[in-house]
């Protein structure tokens, strides 16, 4: 990897003697997107909120490298030490939006713009390129009651491109949004990473994840699962293919000789999932079940998520 922006080393956070994030590590290049995914209390947020400066660390280091290599610790900035430095080259989409009702879309971010200490000439030059980013030039005047949900989330990431961070923070970015709206945002993110922007995004979505990140990192109880790109996780630890059955009795084939052609199984609700290297004979058994219903499928990064943290649903603290 190439010399990193953004740095975190070793970070730990304790709540009433609890660890909810451990010996944390990972780092981001210029122009790659990582993504941090895990199940409800994984620790995401927290991570997100000392990489902000909200939250501080009680042990660990969070560096952030504005201009030279990594080598060059006269240029880094640490957090919380220099947090309103690094928030100047940052911007941040949090999960749930903070825009002004009171104000237009170009309003919005005019007076954003000027919390970084931009003179009004130059967000006003910004202001048509952005509005034209978000797909929202022909809402250039509108009050925000008149946007839909990704009219506002587009506006949100907008507003975060204002001062032209390096670095952008993306917290569960594309939550509540429709598909349209979710393809567009996708595409609005791959466009600023082609652009040399780097992006740390939190999601639930696995497409997103799968889709959007050079790397992802797998976080559980605080602490890091596994990293590495995508497909990569996927080949490594976990065989190639899936098949889903299910219908009346399909919980059944769990203890049937079936069992013996799968690498490993699982269950959740009514199905039964069969995780294989050689689909062909399991599916030449199933037929032998017309009664049930199959999905043949390759392993994705769904399975790699439920393998590693588990299908036990968790409720959020």
């Amino acid at each position: 990897m190439n010399s990193p922006l953004f740095e975190v080393v070793d970070l730990t956070k304790r709540y009433a003697g609890n660890a909810v994030v451990s010996q944390l590590s990972f780092s981001i290049a210029p122009g790659e997107c990582l993504g941090v995914i895990g199940p409800n209390g994984a620790g995401k947020t927290t991570t997100i909120r000392m990489c902000l400066g909200l939250t501080s660390p009680d042990s660990g280091r969070i560096t952030y490298f504005p201009k030279g290599p990594a080598t060059d610790r006269a240029a880094s900035l640490n957090m919380p030490q220099d947090a309103l430095a690094i928030k100047e080259q940052l911007g941040i989409v949090s999960q749930f939006d903070s825009l002004d009702p009171d104000f237009s879309c170009a309003e919005n971010l005019l007076v954003f713009g000027r919390y970084f200490g931009l003179k009004d000439a130059v967000i006003k030059e910004r202001i048509p390129k952005l509005l034209e980013f978000a797909a929202l030039t022909h809402k250039a005047d509108a009050k925000l009651s008149e946007l839909s949900g990704g009219m506002k989330r587009r506006l949100s990431l907008a507003r975060a491109l204002v001062n032209d961070p390096q670095l952008l923070l993306l917290d569960e970015p594309t939550t509540g949004l429709d598909p349209q709206a979710r393809h567009l945002m996708w595409e609005r993110l791959q466009r600023l990473v082609q652009q040399g922007k780097s992006i740390l995004l939190t999601t639930h979505f696995m497409d997103e994840a799968e889709r959007l990140c050079n790397r992802l990192l797998v976080l559980d109880h605080g602490k890091k699962m596994t990293e590495g790109r995508p497909r990569d996780l996927i080949a490594q630890n976990l065989e190639p293919d899936v098949i889903e059955v299910y219908g009346a009795g399909a919980l059944a084939l769990v203890e049937s000789p079936l069992k013996a052609l799968a690498a490993r199984t699982e269950v959740s609700g009514e199905t039964v999932f069969f995780y294989t290297s050689d689909a062909k004979a399991l599916l030449a058994a199933l037929a032998d079940y017309p009664e049930l219903r199959t999905l043949h499928r390759p392993a994705n990064l769904e399975d790699l998520f439920l393998k590693l943290t588990g299908r036990q649903i968790r409720e959020s603290a």
